[in-house]
């Protein structure tokens, strides 16, 4: 089972949102999903899936018991919003 040690663990942005201790997601780490949902978001793909089964887990700093769905959210949208600004 890989852990993830990435930097943003620490993020606190994540801190506002949403905590979700069960289902599917549970111990995922919300800062790896929010870099899938970035990362589609930049590229203002129409159509994806959370791969949540892919990511790594996490029970650090600010994304503990954070849900992986709306961090996935929130960098989809931030990644869009990003899009904009780089043409």
């Amino acid at each position: 089972m890989e852990i993830c040690n990435k930097d943003h663990r620490e993020w606190p942005s994540f801190q506002s949102l949403p905590h979700d201790q069960g289902g599917h997601g549970r111990h995922k780490c919300a800062g790896c999903a929010y870099e899938q949902g970035y990362s589609a978001g930049l590229e203002r793909k129409e159509s994806f899936t959370i791969e949540l089964d892919s990511l790594p887990e996490s029970q650090a700093e600010t994304v503990r018991h954070k849900s992986p769905h709306a961090t996935f959210a929130q960098g989809y949208y931030d990644g869009v919003h990003s899009s904009y600004n780089n043409q």
